[in-house]
């Protein structure tokens, strides 16, 4: 269910890179120029916090990057929701390098803004390096395993096995059985751990 889960996150990330990081990205990288004259810098090199175009550029790269950030970072959901969309953007990427022309033909709405500001990413090697931070949880191990829930023992009970069930208990730490440790009377002297 948690991988199913991360399938459907995985197809919502991947709405989210296409039309709201793209048409950030584009909003950003176009710097209006005022009466046709030559863009030096944004805003005249003042505030950008005045600026509603750059604040809703930011807005949407910035919500889109919350997302694939969560997706990547929380062990709880399945590894595929931020790793489908990376794969498919190094796939991209790596038509790109191949065949520009080919790569360039198959995006989809080129003739809008989300299109060209796919392309404009894919350009700029932003994709690229996107799809590499989004791949990561693919390989790490316990992002596909469930976690389960602490086991508590009491004292003198059994690691392994619960008593009159005959079933094992599941142990959450990755050392294995581990002891616990020796209860001290006040007073008492620490055990010499050379001897």
């Amino acid at each position: 269910m948690r991988h199913l889960a991360g399938f459907v996150l995985a197809i919502v990330l991947a709405v989210a890179i296409f039309f709201g990081a793209t048409w950030g990205y584009l909003r950003l990288l176009r710097v209006p120029v005022v009466n046709g004259a030559a863009a030096t810098l944004p805003a005249a090199g003042g505030s950008l916090l005045h600026q509603r175009n750059v604040l809703l550029a930011f807005a949407a790269l910035a919500g889109v990057g919350l997302l694939a950030g969560i997706c990547v970072a929380v062990p709880r959901i399945s590894p595929l929701a931020a790793g489908l969309p990376g794969l498919g953007l190094l796939a991209w990427t790596v038509i790109y390098l191949v065949n520009v022309g080919r790569a360039v033909r198959y995006i989809p709405l080129k003739a809008d803004a989300f299109g060209d500001g796919f392309e404009a990413m894919l350009i700029n090697g932003v994709l690229a390096a996107a799809g590499l931070a989004m791949i990561v949880p693919l390989f790490i191990p316990s992002r596909w395993r469930r976690t389960a829930l602490p086991v508590y023992l009491e004292p003198g009970e059994d690691l392994t096995a619960q008593p009159g069930t005959g079933s094992s208990v599941l142990l959450t730490s990755d050392w294995g059985n581990q002891t616990a440790p020796i209860q001290q009377q006040p007073g008492d002297q620490p055990p010499d751990p050379w001897s």
